[in-house]
């Protein structure tokens, strides 16, 4: 439902679509529930990395697994990423679904292990290969005991995320209501996941 922009919020400085949205009384358990579905409904995310000299750089992965609220990727180890996170461990996931407006962006840092992490073996699946080729020698195969193969864990520090509450054609007749009669469209909710919840729901999923 469309809500009007006040005085108080053009004088506190206050980002309407933000504060109209904010979401402080959902349980957190539920939050992290919905957080999760809207994570597990995606294959890809875009994964960012900070290059010296350069700065914020990304680039889509698919994910290997979700680990409650931590996402691990398998990757080319002579890809230069691994450069990137040698240099700064801090990195963003962020996701969203075209089709329902929903995204998620986790702030964290990275952890990399080389092909001898069990995990690999655990997280693979058909059609990983595709993207190392098999150079035919045995060992650089593309399957988990190539040692280019790595795991790349990302142990989030701070989560945001947006779901929509609204269907697509109920988002976009709220967004033109909004637009036509100068309120602010009110389609979804904004949640903020802090260090201190992110640990508890980390000690949830051992």
């Amino acid at each position: 439902m469309v809500k009007p922009l006040t005085e108080e919020e053009v004088n506190s400085k206050t980002d309407p679509s933000v504060s109209k949205q904010y979401d402080e009384t959902t349980p957190k358990e539920e939050q992290f529930k919905d957080l999760y579905k809207i994570i597990d409904g995606l294959k890809s995310s875009l994964f960012t990395t900070i290059r010296p000299g350069v700065g914020p750089v990304s680039r889509s992965m698919a994910l290997a697994k979700r680990v409650g609220p931590d996402i691990l990727y398998l990757a080319n180890i002579h890809s230069q990423k691994f450069e990137d996170m040698e240099k700064d461990k801090m990195v963003q996931v962020t996701f969203q679904n075209s089709s329902t407006q929903d995204w998620v962006s986790i702030t964290g840092k990275a952890v990399t292990t080389d092909n001898a992490d069990p995990r690999i073996k655990q997280v693979y699946s058909k059609g990983v290969n595709a993207w190392f080729g098999d150079l035919g020698d045995g060992i650089h195969t593309g399957m988990p005991e190539d040692p280019r193969m790595a795991l790349i864990e990302v142990k989030a520090d701070y989560i945001t995320y947006w779901k929509a509450t609204s269907s697509m054609p109920g988002f976009i007749k709220e967004v033109a209501q909004a637009s036509l009669t100068g309120q602010v469209a009110d389609t979804g909710v904004n949640r903020e996941l802090f260090e201190k919840d992110i640990q508890v729901a980390r000690e949830s999923v051992k």
